[in-house]
Order: structure tokens, then sequence, then C-alpha cells
């Protein structure tokens, strides 16, 4: 059975900046639960962030960066969680992953623009790009049926023809 690398936040869990979470009661999140596929991960805190710690953004024009609403560099915490969600999808073997979008460790679509004025953008956390580095499929929380069919053809590579 397929496992998939799910956002902590996303199963309810208090990891986010503010101390909250951003919990997604989808069918398809909900029957992934129920057969045992998921596996939670928070980057941030894995990374040795805070609950709660300042809103981070993506430093505009240097992706490479990531700085906190003070101003400090918060670069290596991010990168140290990206690594360790990358462990954990390799010690369970995980080809996919559901991350919440906009964040500038999980987002896959959309982050916020690194100007800390509630903007979005196109582009990817630090988490993601490196799941995507090393092969492994990357959805947002909006793209759950998509990733219910890629999950599909995962453990049926014949589902497509038929």
């Amino acid at each position: 059975m397929e496992r998939v690398l799910v956002s902590a936040c996303l199963l309810g869990r208090p990891v986010r900046y503010d101390g909250g979470s951003k919990p997604r009661a989808d069918r398809i999140l909900l029957r992934w639960r129920a057969e045992g596929r998921l596996v939670s991960c928070c980057p941030e805190v894995e990374g040795g962030l805070p609950v709660p710690r300042p809103p981070a953004e993506i430093a505009p024009a240097k992706r490479l960066k990531v700085c906190a609403i003070d101003g400090k560099d918060v670069t290596d915490p991010f990168v140290r969680g990206a690594e360790a969600a990358l462990a954990t999808a390799r010690r369970h073997d995980i080809k996919m992953a559901v991350l919440k979008d906009d964040s500038p460790s999980c987002g896959s679509t959309r982050i916020y623009d690194g100007t800390f004025t509630g903007r979005s953008v196109a582009g990817s956390g630090v988490t993601t790009r490196l799941l995507q580095r090393h092969g492994i499929r990357v959805f947002s929380e909006h793209a759950l049926d998509e990733a219910a069919a890629y999950l599909t053809a995962l453990e049926d590579p014949d589902h497509h023809d038929r």
C-alpha cells in the first residue's frame, strides 16, 4: 500500500506559525487516513522552529533565502525541515505528498511574495522543491482529486489504459 506524506496542519495538528492548524475534512484525506496511508509531517517544526513563531516568507528575488517578518534569516531551519521531510518520505518509501499551499515550506503552486503584504505568487516552498528534486510528486490541498488519481496510477500502473 502506498503511503502519502501530508502537512501536519492539514491533519489538524496545531503547528502553524500562529499556533493554529488548517484541517481539511476532505473525503479523500479521510479515506486515506482510515486506510492508514497518511504520514504526517511539519517541516518547519522538524527543522527546529517553535510554535508559535514569527511568520516567514521566501525573500523576493532571493529564492534560497527565507526571512521572518522581523528580518531574521530562517533559511537554515527551513532547509533542515525539508531534509527531515525527505528522510521521512524515504523511510516510508513515499512517492507523493499533499502539502499546504502558500507555505514557504510546503507551497506547491503558490507562496507568499516575501513582502509580508498577503500577496501570493506562483512558486513553491523549500520542502516541495527538495521533494520534487528527489522524484516525489507534490500536490496542494486544493488538488486532492488529482492526487487521488495519481495514487491510483501508482498502485495500478495499467489503470490509465482501462
